[in-house]
């Protein structure tokens, strides 16, 4: 197999490892600045400090459970807001006059600023996982749906009127032509969707949460645990790039193709005749 490098200042480096190297380099610089420009570790506290509280993070009892909780309310938040994107926007796609009396009031509403209507939702759903798992699934809800509208009417229609002469009935139409049509944009709103359904989550542990990530992260805070409250940080900022390549690995299952055109895939050569070109 071919390796696929990236040149830096005349070095050859592993693409893989350009992320890698990044990261080391910033942790770095951050370890300097803390060190050399005295910094207080109530203000921004050392990466080595970070690890070590993380650590003890991670042995402390409960600190399970808090993840636990986090992450069901992400999932679920996330799914729903799928199935309802996904369903809603295969329905306004097929009907123009339905797309044209709804997706005014659901643009109107996406507009409000959501951190608005978390004290709304936590007060019709209560101070339990159910509220998390609303506001999880309406901050994820628009992307997909808005992707799905625009994947479904982004169909070939050459390709839907061949169907409909061979007769096929619309639900083998739907998944063996318009669904995988659709996929590379609905996969998309997803991969927005499910960052922003972590983000629901943990905005209602902070608003009204008593377990939890979001809520672990107030507690740190009040106790002036600077380090620890970093170190929640950093465990979100895992799960939640842990869901999002999760996403990422579904596209390239699911849609190869696609994936293979992306901007990041070695070009096709040109050929003639049937024969690589010199």
């Amino acid at each position: 197999m071919k390796l696929s490098n990236s040149r830096t200042g005349g070095l050859r480096v592993p693409r893989w490892a350009t992320p890698w190297l990044t990261v080391s380099a910033f942790l770095l610089t951050w370890s300097l600045y803390v060190r050399n420009a005295g910094v207080s570790p109530f203000v921004l506290p050392a990466p080595e400090a970070i690890a070590t509280a993380l650590i003890e993070l991670v042995q402390e009892r409960g600190f399970a459970n808090h993840v636990k909780v986090t992450l069901l309310e992400t999932l679920a938040g996330f799914g729903i807001a799928t199935i309802i994107g996904i369903a809603l926007g295969t329905a306004l796609a097929k009907s123009p006059g339905l797309e044209a009396a709804v997706k005014p009031l659901i643009v109107t509403l996406q507009v409000v600023p959501k951190v608005a209507l978390v004290p709304l939702l936590i007060l019709w759903f209560g101070f339990g996982p159910e509220s998390k798992i609303v506001i999880s699934a309406v901050l994820a809800f628009f992307p997909i749906f808005s992707n799905t509208l625009l994947g479904m009417k982004s169909v070939d229609r050459g390709q839907v009127e061949l169907f409909q002469v061979l007769g096929s009935k619309p639900v083998h139409r739907f998944m063996l032509l318009e669904l995988p049509s659709a996929g590379p944009y609905i996969l998309t709103g997803m991969e927005v969707g499910i960052v922003l359904a972590i983000i629901g989550a943990i905005v209602g542990e902070f608003v009204g949460g008593n377990v939890g990530l979001g809520y672990l992260a107030v507690a740190k805070l009040q106790e002036l645990k600077v380090a620890s409250l970093f170190a929640v940080i950093a465990v979100l900022a895992l799960i939640g790039l842990s869901l999002y390549a999760l996403i990422g690995f579904a596209r390239r299952a699911l849609i190869p193709w696609h994936s293979a055109m992306s901007p990041g895939a070695p070009a096709a050569r040109p050929t003639r005749g049937g024969s690589e070109a010199s």
